[in-house]
């Protein structure tokens, strides 16, 4: 099995990872998270999202936050952007970079968005096109591509049918969401495998959640098929709407953890990883939900 020498990690923590905290984080604390993780040798940061503060309250002082981190040279400051007038909110705060959604459910996008996989497609492609004239690059993300909860498991050709939609719009980078976390590592070959036969495997990134404790077998199986970009979320940040009890995204440190393991490059420094993750979770009051946090902190008390 050939890994690749390098691994891209996009950190989505302060975006995906807080969005769903029922507790108000305060606008400081997610600028000090931002940039210890800038610190740490992360190059890509997902620092917010410009939606509806009615509907992501988490997420309403995005624009401070962009407007307030110190930023560091060479590394790439992202922005979820549903809609143009979240597209517009990011370029006013000048993100480096934005997201886009799809789904590989049906029933998800009707539940979501309140219309098909299609019709949510086709509404994102005014912003592909703002974006390539303003030259800023569009990340696609598809949820729900090994398991729904309302559809149960979900075909490999759903997921490339989407993927390959969301390239041709223009996006540069294609991530693959196992929104509920069901997936095993042999399904998450079959479905990666079958995205590649539509999108080149270098446009390909996984983000799996650790539902069902899967994530890292899961990504271990994909990259040997040449997966060379992660997606995870510092202390395990995060949890799934749709799944009731979710721990969410896999967690940032166990990903690393892993992937120097295997002799992986990553760019980053782990004590400053470490203590990005201890930053926020003494923020938030608890412990992280990273494995390999909790280990060395028991280690260290022990």
């Amino acid at each position: 099995m050939a890994f690749p020498d390098t691994v891209k990690i996009v950190e989505v923590g302060p975006r995906d990872g807080l969005q769903n905290e029922a507790r108000d984080v305060a606008t400081a604390v997610k600028i000090g998270l931002v940039e210890r993780l800038a610190e740490s040798g992360l190059k890509t940061i997902e620092a917010g999202s410009f939606v509806s503060p009615k509907w992501v309250p988490q997420m309403a002082d995005s624009a401070a936050v962009f407007a307030a981190i110190d930023r560091k040279p060479g590394v790439v400051y992202s922005a979820l952007t549903p809609n143009m007038k979240g597209y517009d909110a990011a370029v006013s705060a000048k993100a480096d970079e934005v997201a886009i959604f799809g789904a590989a459910s049906e029933s998800i996008s009707q539940k979501n968005i309140n219309c098909s996989i299609a019709e949510s497609l086709e509404r994102f492609l005014p912003l592909c096109e703002a974006a390539r004239a303003d030259g800023i690059p569009v990340r696609g993300y598809i949820s729900c591509v090994l398991g729904c909860p309302y559809e149960g498991e979900i075909g490999p050709d759903a997921v490339a049918r989407v993927a390959g939609q969301l390239l041709d719009m223009g996006c540069y980078e294609i991530s693959l969401g196992d929104t509920i976390g069901t997936g095993t590592p042999e399904r998450a070959r079959s479905m990666v495998g079958a995205v590649a036969d539509f999108v080149p495997v270098d446009k390909i990134a996984v983000h799996f959640h650790d539902t069902y404790g899967q994530a890292l077998a899961n990504i271990y199986a994909v990259l040997g098929l040449g997966v060379g970009v992660v997606d995870s979320s510092i202390a395990g940040l995060g949890g799934c709407p749709y799944a009731k009890g979710a721990s969410g995204n896999v967690a940032t440190e166990d990903v690393v953890y892993m992937l120097n393991g295997l002799g992986i490059g990553t760019g980053i420094d782990w004590e400053s990883l470490l203590q990005a993750s201890a930053y926020i979770s003494e923020a938030l009051g608890r412990v992280p939900e990273s494995k390999v946090a909790r280990a060395l902190n028991m280690a260290g008390s022990g």
